[in-house]
């Protein structure tokens, strides 16, 4: 089975998608599933994971409909807000859909990624650990530290950070990002997504090359059993086509690298993840 493991969908009108503004004409727009078919048919994709991308559960609601009629869409992460004293009431309705798969927490929009290791929060994911729950993990690498602190308080975490933890690819610095994801890939329950490359590079004059050392330390660290191929789509589209950001990723894995690993990237660490 092979997995996109890391793309959106949206409707505008849905309106809660405060981050598209028509000042983002290549994304203020709809995205649906027959809008994605085309690039997974050409690169012989089954299907993939859809990711929340407003912070509210209506979203999550809307995505979950839309996976009852899409047989493409394997599963879909919803929104939690860990934060909320009533989060297991919401997750437990939501969990109860087929399609659920897991929750995202938005690390990346709190004004203080210290907030994460406030009791609450801990409790809260310790919770979410105990039940085996996967949770996408979005953070900025100027946030990283405060997560490889959360996990240390919960260790069992399965867990999958999102786009390599968003390094600085733009200006080439590598720390303390690789320092503090070999941290993070310490804990084994924590997987890690090679997407959203692309978006953290110059968007116009971003270079195949420039990938190289993210993908090969990232897969290096978490090993071919724990990496994740995820396009990002349609926020890719800000920087790259489809069909670049599959080149992205291949153009720069292990050269050691063969279909066993290759098979595990592209699908069936989603699958496991995901308990698809």
């Amino acid at each position: 089975m092979r997995i996109d493991a890391h793309q959106h969908f949206w409707k505008i009108e849905r309106g809660d998608y405060g981050w598209i503004t028509p000042e983002l004409p290549v994304l203020y727009r709809d995205y649906l599933p027959e809008h994605l078919k085309p690039s997974l048919d050409k690169h012989r994709l089954d299907g993939t994971i859809a990711v929340q991308a407003a912070p509210t559960l209506a979203e999550t609601d809307y995505l979950l409909a839309l996976a009852e009629r899409e047989p493409s869409i394997l599963g879909v992460v919803g929104w939690l807000d860990l934060h909320d004293p009533n989060h297991r009431e919401h997750y437990r309705r939501i969990a109860a859909h087929p399609k659920f798969v897991g929750f995202r927490t938005m690390i990346q929009e709190m004004p203080d990624a210290a907030r994460i290791l406030e009791p609450a929060f801990v409790e809260a994911l310790c919770f979410y650990s105990d039940e085996d729950v996967p949770v996408d993990l979005l953070v900025r690498s100027d946030q990283l530290e405060y997560l490889a602190r959360l996990l240390e308080l919960v260790p069992n975490l399965r867990g999958v950070v999102d786009h390599l933890g968003k390094p600085a690819i733009a200006n080439g610095r590598l720390e303390p990002w690789l320092s503090q994801m070999s941290r993070i890939a310490g804990h084994p329950g924590i997987s890690c997504k090679l997407s959203g490359m692309v978006t953290e590079a110059d968007h116009a004059a971003w270079q195949y090359d420039q990938f190289q050392p993210y993908v090969r330390h990232a897969s290096e660290l978490f090993g071919s059993g724990r990496v994740l191929f995820g396009s990002d789509w349609p926020v890719c589209l800000l920087a790259a086509s489809y069909d670049q950001v599959v080149e992205a990723i291949e153009s720069n894995l292990p050269e050691d690298w063969g279909e066993a690993e290759r098979a595990r990237l592209y699908g069936l660490n989603a699958k496991e993840f995901y308990k698809l």
